[in-house]
């Protein structure tokens, strides 16, 4: 198996461009350790550490609809439920080794973790 670094993702509202094109499906991948530490350099960060974040998803997301180099200026033009759900998803890769959600059998009600692959659940 494979060691996965990249996950597909689908926003739940989307992306608007500046000539009005959606763009909801993206690729994120894992961040490194220089995506966690050099933001803390910038003056943005230090002046108000919320835009970490948006440094932080600008860094990681590779892709995002037909747009390849994401910056700054496009997560700021998230919807809040995008850029909430871009954070959970950005937790989720890089907090845990194999990502999971806990869920139950509808039959039989047992507890268990499904594992979560997002590149096979976009597709």
């Amino acid at each position: 198996m494979a060691f996965q670094t990249e996950y597909n993702f689908e926003l739940p509202k989307g992306y608007i461009d500046e000539n009005g094109n959606l763009h909801k499906k993206g690729v994120m991948r894992l961040a490194t350790a220089a995506d966690e530490i050099l933001p803390m350099k910038d003056p943005r960060v230090q002046s108000n550490p919320g835009y970490l974040t948006i440094i932080l998803l600008s860094r990681v997301i590779d892709k995002l609809g037909d747009i390849k180099g994401i910056d700054t200026k496009t997560v700021e033009k998230l919807f809040t439920t995008d850029l909430a759900y871009l954070q959970d998803l950005y937790q989720r890769i890089n907090q845990m080794e194999n990502p999971s959600y806990k869920t139950a059998c509808p039959k039989c009600g047992h507890n268990y973790e499904a594992p979560v692959n997002f590149l096979e659940a976009g597709e």
